[in-house]
């Protein structure tokens, strides 16, 4: 099973949002929907960039270094905004 670390913006609030997941499709779904309590003020949600990952592990991590460096600042750094 594959993993992504997906980051999410919303025109909304402006904001970004990194989660890690196993289906990308439905987690996003998940998003728009309000079924996830903490992104459900910022609909709708857009997919800016995923990074794919061979396992749970990795993807957590991914994600921890990325909350840790800040989202914007880290898709900056790789030049993805």
């Amino acid at each position: 099973m594959e993993f992504v670390v997906y980051i999410l913006f919303s025109v909304t609030l402006q904001k970004y949002y990194v989660g890690q997941t196993s289906q990308l499709g439905n987690r996003l779904d998940d998003h728009n929907s309000g079924k996830a309590a903490f992104t459900s003020k910022g609909i709708p949600w857009k997919i800016v960039h995923y990074f794919p990952c061979a396992t749970r592990s990795e993807a957590v991590r991914l994600e921890a270094s990325i909350k840790k460096r800040g989202i914007k600042r880290y898709l900056q750094d790789k030049n993805i905004l």
